[in-house]
């Protein structure tokens, strides 16, 4: 086993919306906050990231303009929009809700 948890269906559109919750980020940039916010357990590679990206901003969840990147090259840049904060917020609640209950099954002897 590694030290980095495997993600479960359906956790990823959840994850990206929190990253970018706190301002605009390009691809990498939501990978490694979400590896920051989740204590390096979680590692996102590019190839599920990319599409998630696409998803969300076609579902309007998402924005997406152009700019330059800290080492000065034109990347992305993926916003949440109003319409991406509702979904965060029940979806946040409802993986609160699961998770509690999974923890509750696997503490009962």
């Amino acid at each position: 086993m590694t030290d980095q948890a495997q993600l479960l269906p359906g956790t990823l559109d959840l994850l990206i919306l929190r990253a970018v919750s706190l301002g605009a980020l390009h691809g990498y940039g939501i990978l490694l906050r979400i590896q920051q916010i989740s204590g390096g357990a979680l590692l996102i590679e590019q190839g599920a990231l990319y599409p998630g990206l696409f998803r969300l901003v076609r579902q309007g969840l998402l924005k997406a303009n152009w700019g330059t990147s800290e080492n000065n090259r034109r990347a992305k840049y993926y916003r949440r929009t109003k319409a991406g904060e509702r979904p965060l917020g029940v979806e946040t609640e409802q993986w609160t809700t699961i998770s509690r209950a999974i923890g509750h099954a696997l503490k009962t002897t």
